[in-house]
């Protein structure tokens, strides 16, 4: 008996027990959250990579491109392991400005950077990039920016009061520890920051011979040594994501300059039957292959204006992740056009990319257009 009691009491203990559980399951679960999260949790590790963040759509780890307007259009940031292709304007003013913001946020952000260019001397480059605004003189800059828009359009915030969503946006001031940051066009980044930072440079003139034996519908050889450049800067310091990094992790800003000009051995541009007309296609290919399984992300300006064949600019298109098109006013009927006085050119979001989701996450503003003011490159919604 004393043994069948004993049983009972157990019985009985163990249903208030799912009652119980039943009654606050919950709560319970509520209650272990702040537990959970002080584990190193896949999350955790995400965002620990500085100048990172996860995509609160995807959860896919973003960096900033330098420019948080156009973070904010490529649905938070430029995607890890993944290419975005900038389409050059007419005479390469503007292009440059973008390609040069992604680096200079690298070495603010204490990323690596890899900067390829059969133009300019990476090191030079480099010495070109802007100065960042932090704090309060990011804040300075942009209260007296907004100052001056306003009393320009006074009268047109009334009538078109929706035109002023990307401005705000952009003047928003931001520490050195956040995700984005802002910068002086007019000045140069400080020597301090580029000397204590860590990049590699690849500068075609010094990698190949000054005699190219080119094979039709083959990789070209300015291709092949950039490529294996790439590989080896991933696989040796650990970029490699097979392969865990030892020390604190850390991501590589891949930045190539004018890709498919004549300076990379290509004849794309020359004419619209060319012998190497797969060699692009072939090398975004493999380059896309290196960076899906590797910490990095990747910025290419190719000038699609000049590639004769227009099925080559559709393929380049489809085999990169992101696509933005920059439009300038220089030379073109829209220069003297009334409707875009206040700009210099539109810039176009062909393609953003469909990562761990079902369909593509396309920002709803079509119209843009972007200024070159004296301090700040701005991206706004047109009034046409």
């Amino acid at each position: 008996m004393a043994a069948a009691a004993t049983c009972g009491t157990g019985t009985r203990s163990t249903g208030s027990m799912v009652v119980s559980a039943s009654r606050n399951s919950v709560t319970s679960f509520q209650r272990r959250g702040p537990r959970a999260s002080g584990t190193d949790s896949g999350c955790s590790r995400l965002v620990s990579i500085a100048g990172t963040r996860p995509s609160v759509r995807n959860g896919q780890l973003l960096v900033s491109t330098g420019l948080p307007a156009l973070d904010q259009l490529l649905g938070g940031g430029l995607a890890v392991g993944t290419v975005l292709l900038i389409e050059e304007d007419k005479y390469n003013i503007y292009s440059p400005l973008l390609f040069k913001y992604f680096l200079a946020e690298g070495i603010v952000t204490g990323h690596t950077l890899l900067v390829a260019s059969a133009k300019e001397d990476p090191a030079d480059i480099l010495q070109e990039l802007p100065a960042p605004l932090l704090d309060d003189n990011c804040k300075k800059e942009c209260d007296e920016d907004i100052y001056n828009h306003k009393t320009e359009s006074n009268i047109k915030m009334k009538i078109a009061w929706r035109y002023q969503l990307l401005p705000k946006m952009e003047a928003r001031p931001v520490s050195s520890s956040r995700f984005g940051h802002y910068y002086d066009v007019s000045k140069r980044i400080p020597q301090e920051l580029i000397e204590a930072s860590k990049w590699h440079g690849f500068f075609l003139p010094e990698k190949i011979s000054s005699t190219l034996n080119l094979e039709p519908c083959s990789l070209n050889h300015s291709y092949i040594k950039l490529l294996q450049f790439i590989q080896n800067i991933i696989y040796e310091e650990g970029f490699d994501g097979s392969n865990p990094q030892k020390k604190q992790k850390n991501i590589l800003r891949i930045g190539i300059q004018n890709l498919g000009s004549p300076l990379w051995g290509d004849d794309i541009c020359w004419t619209e039957n060319c012998d190497s007309n797969h060699s692009l296609t072939k090398f975004l290919y493999m380059l896309r292959g290196l960076l899906r399984s590797s910490l990095s992300a990747c910025i290419i300006t190719v000038p699609t204006h000049l590639i004769q064949n227009k099925a080559i600019i559709a393929r380049v298109t489809n085999l990169s992740d992101t696509v933005v098109g920059l439009e300038s006013f220089i030379g073109s009927e829209k220069e003297t056009n009334p409707f875009y006085k206040d700009y210099h050119g539109l810039i176009h979001i062909r393609q953003i990319p469909q990562l761990n989701n079902l369909i593509y996450d396309v920002s709803d503003v079509k119209d843009l257009a972007f200024k070159l003011k004296r301090k700040l490159f701005t991206i706004e919604i047109s009034r046409t």
